[in-house]
């Protein structure tokens, strides 16, 4: 029987050890192919900068005591599925498959993540493609930091790529985003949910004097569960610590009566 060819990537950078958790989890099910940004990529969604220079750096790095040769890519994580199935994997991937992310990727928050950003470039390219955060504290999000425990997350990735890989999906799904909560173990129950519309993450006004100096706009986290409905990616991770899977279309179209609305619209 033919293995599955496997692309894995993410947005947290070549180095990353939630990277290196999937990777190991999902060589069970395929070949693995991993091609990730050369340098941490967070926030950076499904953008393909015209800035990139496109390197592409073979790796050898050993994990666990198995070799493994990766390819750092100089670009966005959607970037670096595109170099990689268009240059480095010798045929088309089965699945495209984007983390561990560190840190939770909620709600209207999803446009924002590099790592769903990745998954929905495969998708669009007409692939199977899955995303999947684990919950931290924000001040791992942008580290490599081993404090981090990926062993369940990892499990749960390669749970669901092994779905993506066996069923036949609605064509309507074209990605699974999978949200792990920080406690979770290998027994914790998966939950379908939906994104909330609530905005997961809230800006922060730079500290700075003057606008000569640099500076980033920060963020923390504004999720209120209480005003939260059940059924929301927020709630089935936060509030009932299981792990939240979310469908995901390409399709931003608003779910309305087209013909009604172009009625209202020309009233």
């Amino acid at each position: 029987m033919k293995k599955a060819q496997i692309l894995l990537t993410n947005d947290d950078g070549i180095q990353s050890p939630g990277l290196w958790a999937a990777a190991e989890a999902l060589s069970a099910l395929g070949y693995v192919t991993v091609a990730a940004p050369r340098e941490q990529s967070s926030g950076m969604g499904r953008s393909l900068p015209g800035t990139s220079d496109g390197i592409i750096q073979p790796e050898t790095l050993v994990v666990h005591g198995q070799e493994w040769t990766v390819y750092a890519v100089g670009g966005s994580p959607a970037q670096a599925v595109l170099h990689a199935i268009l240059e480095i994997m010798p045929e088309p991937p089965d699945l495209v498959v984007s983390g561990i992310n560190y840190g939770e990727n909620i709600g209207t928050g999803v446009t924002v993540s590099g790592t769903v950003g990745a998954a929905m470039e495969g998708a669009a390219l007409g692939y199977r493609a899955l995303a999947v955060s684990l919950e931290t504290d924000q001040k791992y999000h942008l580290s490599y930091s081993r404090d981090v425990e990926f062993s369940a997350a990892a499990q749960f990735t390669a749970r669901f790529a092994q779905m993506l890989l066996e069923k036949q999906f609605p064509e309507e799904v074209q990605l699974l985003k999978v949200e792990v909560p920080s406690d979770a173990t290998l027994e914790t129950p998966w939950e379908i949910s939906r994104l909330t519309r609530q905005r997961y993450y809230e800006p922060l006004k730079p500290e700075r004097t003057s606008w000569d100096v640099s500076a980033s706009v920060g963020y923390r986290e504004a999720a209120r569960l209480e005003d939260e409905a059940e059924d929301t990616d927020a709630y089935v991770m936060r509030k009932k610590r299981r792990v939240s899977v979310t469908p995901l279309s390409l399709d931003l179209t608003a779910r309305v009566d087209l013909s009604a609305l172009e009625k209202f619209m020309r009233e």
